[in-house]
């Protein structure tokens, strides 16, 4: 399984703005982090960072405890779909899954898009977007980077796919961090949560959820349980969502 070390002392746009200012933490290995924050704070940039799209300076991000310069397998889901609209949608999952894969087959039909495989993925499409995420679900990988993954769909498409996306880190016991500007959503899917403040960027606030084997997701009392985190969290911090922390006196 795959830790990861940050420590970000700056990053910052072409033009010289500052988009991350210090930012150091640990990503705990085979656990779900979730990562909030103000638009434009450089959530998105992290993870590009994450996933070696943008630069980082030497040794700011480093995989696992070890010296070893190797980097992990990475699944990267983005906020819009990336799916070759050359290629139908199973051929899409087959570039990730490999062909003859039965987990495509099984993942199609659960989302209610088999009779959709061998349509083109065309861009904004809603099958393609379903497309999208199921190529991340069926896709092995040492670390799983998701970007708002879940905004493009409608709440019962997006639901199921949570528990999917669950179900196949259940068996595959990745590490896992994913962008969402949805509290209750991380509260329900995430081992801990880190808040982020204004850019320039860092870590203002974390949380660790007691999370029950099946995830709150998975049942009405955790729905609530979700509910009292919440409403307790923004009591305390009710700015925390625009990346201050200030008490309420």
């Amino acid at each position: 399984m795959i830790s990861i070390k940050l420590n970000i002392e700056s990053k910052r746009y072409p033009n010289g703005e500052p988009v991350i200012s210090e930012l150091h933490g640990k990503i705990k290995a085979g656990k779900i982090t979730a990562i909030i924050g103000p638009s434009g704070c450089g959530k998105s940039t992290l993870l590009n960072m994450i996933a070696g799209l943008e630069t980082a300076r030497h040794r700011e991000i480093r995989f696992s405890d070890d010296e070893s310069e190797n980097r992990p397998r990475i699944g990267y889901i983005f906020q819009t779909p990336r799916l070759m609209p050359w290629l139908t949608t199973r051929e899409n999952l087959e570039l990730i899954g490999g062909k003859g894969n039965p987990a495509i087959t099984d993942l199609l039909d659960a989302m209610g898009i088999l009779d959709k495989q061998n349509t083109y993925c065309r861009p904004f499409r809603r099958d393609a977007a379903q497309g999208q995420h199921c190529a991340g679900i069926c896709l092995s990988a040492d670390l799983l980077l998701l970007d708002e993954p879940f905004t493009s769909l409608d709440a019962p498409t997006a639901d199921q796919l949570r528990q999917l996306l669950l179900a196949q880190w259940c068996q595959q016991q990745s590490t896992m961090v994913f962008v969402t500007h949805d509290l209750r959503e991380a509260i329900s899917l995430a081992d801990e949560i880190w808040f982020l403040s204004r850019s320039p960027t860092s870590v203002v606030h974390t949380l660790a959820v007691d999370q029950p084997t099946e995830r709150l997701i998975s049942s009405n009392d955790g729905r609530e349980t979700i509910n009292e985190i919440a409403s307790a969290l923004l009591v305390k911090h009710p700015n925390l969502l625009s990346g201050e922390t200030s008490k309420t006196t």
